[in-house]
């Protein structure tokens, strides 16, 4: 097991590194930059002190150097100018759009996004899964049919859609704003016990609408999984001893049928990060879907860089943990067929 996990590990530095690589030289694909437009700008506008200043940050963090030095300062291999260390050494960088470091932009949106992200993730588990076990085991009841036409619309419906149609009416018929993940109040505020209430009676409407159309796609998956499940003969045999059919089921056919969803778990946060981003413009959520977008469109590349390398990172966290509980679920993963 030791062995399995230092070869995952391996991999995924290694993919780290390519990721980082791509994200970077991408981002420098369209021609110029914010502070070089920024310069233009302010020389058409005769601001020369300005001009200077975005001049000095240009030579401040390389920029007026080879691409390929570029990346290397700034993945933090090789030594920046002006103390630039990288981000192996845990400097993310110069914001240019809103003239801050890259860790100050970004702030309490990090874990915040995670956080509403991982509740869209629990939430999609723990409302699919029994809905999915029931659908299989009585398959073409009414409830089996209720539970395919929502998990259609659930599938149809567009996010945004969704969650402006849940800021109109909740505000038009009950007078309640859902808007942000905690109330105005505690904007800039530290974090105390009214408002950790605040941001999880605020989580509820992100969460589900987030998480609504993950859903209804693995009701679909998981109940075609235990359908098949169910009519092989392993499973016919066990009934047919007499094996209590609650225990047989979560045995062996729910347990057969889960390994698709737990290969899944890394591309299930970044999906839902980047499907977010519309939901976090139309909800005012502090997350870093908005940020991202605004970023990219001024071509800010320190935080449009470090953005991504987050979602890369989350991504290979998240097949890690997929590929670790896949070899503890099936020896046969972890011995690599050997067995």
């Amino acid at each position: 097991m030791i062995r399995f996990l230092l070869r995952r590990l391996l991999t995924m530095a290694v993919t780290l590194l390519i990721i980082s690589a791509l994200v970077f030289f991408i981002i420098k694909l369209p021609p110029g930059d914010f502070l070089s437009n920024q310069i233009a700008l302010l020389r058409e506008q005769g601001d020369a002190d300005a001009a200077a200043k975005a001049e000095f940050l240009i030579r401040q963090y390389g920029l007026d150097k080879p691409a390929w030095q570029q990346y290397l300062v700034w993945l933090g291999v090789m030594p920046g100018p002006n103390g630039f260390s990288g981000l192996l050494q845990g400097d993310w960088g110069w914001s240019f759009e809103f003239d801050r470091p890259v860790f100050e932009v970004v702030g309490d949106a990090l874990w915040l996004t995670i956080l509403v992200n991982l509740g869209a993730v629990v939430f999609i588990h723990v409302v699919a899964i029994p809905i999915a076990i029931y659908s299989a085991t009585r398959q073409y009841s009414v409830g089996d049919y209720i539970a395919t036409f929502f998990g259609y619309i659930g599938l149809a419906t567009p996010s945004f859609l969704l969650a402006l149609i849940l800021l109109y009416y909740l505000n038009r018929w009950f007078g309640v704003s859902i808007g942000g993940l905690y109330d105005a109040q505690y904007a800039g505020e530290p974090w105390t016990w009214p408002k950790i209430r605040s941001l999880l009676s605020h989580l509820i409407v992100p969460t589900v609408v987030i998480g609504l159309a993950g859903t209804a796609a693995m009701i679909r998956r998981m109940r075609a999984n235990l359908l098949d499940e169910l009519g092989k003969q392993y499973y016919v045999t066990a009934k047919a001893k007499g094996l209590n059919p609650r225990k047989a089921l979560l045995k062996y056919p729910f347990r057969m049928s889960l390994n698709p969803f737990i290969a899944d778990i890394g591309n299930l946060l970044p999906h839902l990060i980047s499907g977010s981003v519309l939901v976090s413009l139309v909800l005012s959520l502090p997350t870093v879907g908005p940020i991202l977008l605004s970023a990219l469109k001024s071509q800010d590349q320190f935080l449009a860089g470090f953005i991504l390398m987050f979602v890369a990172v989350l991504t290979v966290v998240g097949m890690l943990v997929s590929d670790l509980l896949l070899a503890w679920l099936d020896p046969r993963i972890r011995m690599g067929g050997a067995g």
